[in-house]
């Protein structure tokens, strides 16, 4: 059995060109925690700091060969999850994650694009809803996601999130997309709130904020950390990274993560 100094996160998401999001974006985000990143590819974006222009598809296949021969040759220790974007995509990752049950699932179920251009159909969001969510470890979704996936609800004030019903074990829901003052993120597991935290609301906007999360969450707990713990140093490290933010483009700042 091969026994790495650096354990291995394997995360299964789409190129953006601009490295403020997708797989260049999990790729720093893992490799601070000192674990090793290895990539799947889902697909291939045109896009800027300020939005996604289009979108090419991998056939589900080839990202399917992809992973394969990664689990065959590596000891993974952690399966991170991004942008999807098709229901045969959905289709081989579950058909993965059945064949590999032991290894923790981390996903970010990006919707859009930070821009605001739509990523996915209503289709697709059931797929994801109905198939993907039950071989979750953890789901690490803003407002408007948990929103969409029928998992959450805002109040009269749309502040407060309502978990309606919960799909997979863990739901780290962040609330970056609220009227608050200041960014609570809230835990729920097996249907109950487990903990809440606060951050200062930074000012601007910024790309790839949600990869940076659930990736270094990843990190960490393929390192053997608790999942608590490990939610609790993502939840620093993406503070962190947001606010050494640059604006390296004409759109949204991309995270630091250095």
């Amino acid at each position: 059995m091969l026994n790495p100094e650096r354990p291995i996160v394997m995360t299964v998401a789409g190129h953006d060109p601009t490295g403020g999001a997708g797989i260049q974006a999990d790729m720093e985000a893992i490799s601070y925690t000192g674990s090793y990143p290895v990539s799947v590819i889902t697909c291939l974006t045109v896009q800027d700091t300020n939005n996604v222009q289009s979108i090419q598809m991998l056939d589900a296949d080839f990202m399917l060969q992809q992973a394969k021969t990664l689990l065959a040759d590596m000891p993974i220790s952690v399966i991170k999850l991004g942008l999807l974007g098709s229901t045969e995509m959905v289709d081989a990752i579950c058909q993965l994650l059945k064949q590999h049950p032991s290894l923790p699932v981390i996903f970010d179920p990006v919707l859009a694009a930070g821009g605001g251009t739509e990523l996915s159909s209503q289709i697709l969001i059931e797929h994801i809803k109905n198939k993907l969510l039950p071989l979750v470890t953890l789901l690490t979704p803003n407002i408007p996601e948990a929103i969409k996936l029928g998992i959450a609800q805002q109040d009269s004030d749309n502040d407060a999130i309502v978990l309606s019903n919960q799909i997979c074990k863990n739901i780290l829901i962040t609330g970056t997309h609220s009227s608050t003052e200041q960014v609570q993120n809230s835990l729920y597991a097996d249907g109950q709130l487990v903990s809440q935290t606060s951050w200062r609301r930074l000012e601007d906007e910024y790309h790839g904020s949600g990869c940076t999360l659930s990736s270094n969450i990843a990190g960490w707990m393929a390192q053997g950390f608790s999942l608590q713990y490990a939610i609790g140093k993502g939840q620093e490290f993406t503070w962190n990274s947001l606010k050494r933010a640059q604006k390296l483009g004409k759109g949204q700042l991309i995270p630091y993560r250095i």
